[in-house]
């Protein structure tokens, strides 16, 4: 289950107490869920009218980080193509992947994201605990900002690369209606320098295939006589050369259609055709060049988001339960990871615990309908007694 609890309970005469009382009728007894401490640091509190609007801010920066944390995954995943069954092993928190090998970088099971939520270590380097709350909440918002932004301009960037060179796949391969010929015709399939007489390739529809060949001649006047050869042929067509005079070009395109002959726009030239090819090629190089980078920013700046992502949480659960449970600060942040089968039951069991802390609660730990919480950034089907958050590390397949 990639579902996580994120709750926290007043402090009883030690916080220690109020993470083993829970502990023990969840965890050891029950087994009901599996249960880790939540370290948050002394943060600096502000005036309440600060913390009741943060309260809100923090809501909607949480679904942005989410949001973003989540776009990066999946775009690594678009990008993995063919390996994207590797995308899991590969979303991973708090490691600078960059200095990493991929065999290493995999090996790497400390990043792994039930271990860095479980094991939660506030960064202070990054979000220094001397800043307020909202000056903490501004490095994320513009840290993720950022990467959203170079997220939208490096996609952009490859996805044209890879498009470009999906469309010049398509034409190495496509009808002959569409497709490139370079790679089916050779030089002396034609006419080159002449100043009265043209090639032109012709593509016949398979079941015409015979009337070309009976009536070619035919269809303008000065047509060279068996000048058509069969280049190539696929499933639905046959591409033709005819040589004929410049002059009745026009002419022969014209009456050539009607009998439902394409004349295809092509015209020999050996500096274009070695250049088009070189272009393909060009593109393939220059999509593996970027391949290998785009990968590594990825990886790299998923990391950064999911870690701000649960910072984020920890301030949120941290301006909660001051708003909550009030000052001095004396709570316990804990971290459940539920068993999937017995949820009805863990929420019985944290309701016996903390349903005295809001007496408007019904049983089970639902507000009423009626109950409205200004400055507290629930919705009232997740509003309980106890702080609560949860966090899905599904990167893959959940939808926020």
């Amino acid at each position: 289950m990639t579902e996580y609890w994120l709750i926290s309970a007043p402090g009883e005469k030690t916080c220690q107490q109020t993470y083993e009382a829970m502990n023990n009728l969840t965890s050891k007894q029950n087994n009901l869920s599996e249960n880790y401490k939540f370290a948050i640091p002394d943060l600096k509190v502000g005036t309440l009218d600060q913390l009741v609007g943060l309260s809100d801010d923090l809501g909607k920066l949480d679904g942005f980080v989410e949001s973003v944390t989540r776009k990066v995954a999946a775009y690594l995943g678009e990008v993995l193509e063919d390996q994207r069954d590797k995308l899991h092993e590969n979303l991973m928190a708090n490691n600078d992947s960059a200095k990493l090998t991929t065999a290493s970088f995999l090996r790497a099971q400390d990043g792994d994201l039930s271990n860095y939520i479980t094991r939660f270590q506030w960064d202070m380097a990054k979000y220094p605990i001397k800043q307020s709350l909202r000056n903490i909440a501004d490095i994320i918002s513009k840290q993720v900002g950022q990467i959203d932004a170079d997220l939208k301009t490096k996609s952009s960037t490859y996805n044209n690369l890879k498009s470009s060179l999906q469309n010049m796949e398509k034409k190495q391969t496509g009808s002959l209606l569409t497709r490139n010929l370079a790679d089916l015709v050779k030089k002396e399939h034609f006419i080159l320098d002449s100043e009265y007489l043209n090639t032109l390739l012709v593509v016949v529809p398979k079941q015409s295939i015979n009337d070309w060949w009976a009536n070619y001649e035919k269809i303008t006047d000065m047509i060279v006589p068996r000048s058509s050869q069969l280049i190539f042929q696929d499933q639905d067509y046959g591409l033709f050369t005819v040589t004929l005079f410049k002059k009745v070009e026009d002419e022969f395109k014209l009456h050539a259609r009607e009998k439902k002959f394409n004349v295809r726009e092509f015209k020999y030239n050996e500096e274009e055709l070695a250049a088009g090819k070189n272009e393909i090629t060009k593109l393939v190089t220059d999509k593996k060049k970027q391949f290998g980078p785009l990968v590594r920013w990825l990886k790299v700046n998923f990391s950064e988001c999911f870690c701000a992502w649960i910072h984020v949480k920890a301030l949120r659960v941290f301006v909660e339960s001051v708003l909550r449970y009030g000052l001095p600060v004396n709570f316990q942040a804990m971290l459940l990871h539920p068993n999937k089968k017995n949820t009805k039951r863990l929420r019985d069991i944290l309701h016996q615990l903390y349903g005295h802390l809001d007496g408007s609660t019904q049983q089970g730990g639902v507000a009423h309908d009626s109950v409205d919480i200004p400055g507290l950034g629930f919705g009232q089907s997740d509003y309980y007694p106890y702080v609560y958050y949860k966090i899905n590390i599904d990167m893959v397949d959940h939808k926020p």
